[in-house]
């Protein structure tokens, strides 16, 4: 059966994949050399009981955010990405939708980066991969919340403190993005159905989406509200990858400062939990 060989083949692939080329912290004793299924959980940003029934086959037909987002975190080249979908019993998609292949490139890069928060959208500002840090410093997003866009206008929010000319500034630049992401990729469908919904439970991203603005966001100094260490303002850069749609957002801190210094304990904060 196709997802029992999809099972088979992420167990065995997720062996070859060590925690310090993830980006993960090394604790206590381990039985492989490989990522155990809390960390594989995590770097996808899906639950360790669903890795766990995929890898036993119990659970069957993965979607393709899925079968994407494990693609991510365990590293594969654009044949492996394929197979996996294949196993999967899915058609990898093509060309006309919103591109979410991180190449070796891009991961190399930013593997160089773990004392700094750096997380990688799509272009429909669809969180592909966050790195511990930034999730130390963001916090964990699951489902529509995974959406940047989906979280500001219908969702849960995020940590960054906004005035209102800040939050009217942010939510023009998101939908002007998304309008241009919609232009780009027509015939992705997953795009086609966030903006519908949208523009049918938020009053103020139809009149943005109507009113055809075609600001862009840039980078900016945040203040970002977290819940043990207190205010961090940190610098926020917005990187954008040609030929792969990807924008990479980073945080950083300007050395010497308070915040540089929050930054550093948040990283330890972050790693201790993630350890427990």
């Amino acid at each position: 059966m196709a997802t029992t060989e999809f099972g088979h083949t992420v167990r065995r692939w997720r062996d070859r994949v060590s925690p310090e080329a993830a980006g993960l912290p090394v604790g206590g004793q381990r039985r492989a050399a490989g990522l155990r299924r809390e960390e594989l959980a995590l770097l996808a940003g899906i639950s360790v009981d669903y890795v766990t029934r995929l890898e036993q086959g119990r659970a069957t037909n993965p979607s393709v955010q899925v079968v994407e987002a494990l693609g991510r975190a365990l590293r594969v080249s654009g044949a492996e990405r394929e197979h996996l979908f294949t196993v999967a019993g899915l058609v990898p998609p093509g060309q006309g939708t919103v591109p979410a292949y991180l190449t070796p490139s891009v991961q190399r890069m930013l593997d160089r980066l773990t004392g700094t928060p750096v997380a990688v959208f799509d272009a429909a500002w669809t969180l592909l991969l966050a790195n511990p840090l930034y999730v130390a410093l963001m916090g964990e997003w699951h489902g529509n919340d995974r959406n940047a866009v989906w979280r500001n206008f219908l969702g849960s929010g995020s940590r960054v403190r906004h005035t209102p000319r800040s939050r009217r500034a942010l939510e023009a630049a998101q939908v002007a993005g998304l309008r241009a992401s919609a232009s780009r990729y027509p015939a992705d469908q997953r795009l086609r159905r966030l903006v519908a919904e949208l523009r049918a439970n938020s009053g103020r991203f139809a009149e943005l989406w109507d009113s055809g603005g075609v600001d862009q966001p840039e980078g900016s100094c945040k203040t970002v509200d977290h819940p043990r260490v207190g205010a961090l303002t940190l610098d926020c850069d917005l990187l954008s990858v040609a030929g792969c749609d990807l924008r990479i957002m980073i945080y950083t801190a300007e050395p010497g400062t308070r915040d540089a210094e929050q930054l550093a304990l948040l990283a330890v904060l972050g790693t201790q939990t993630l350890v427990g």
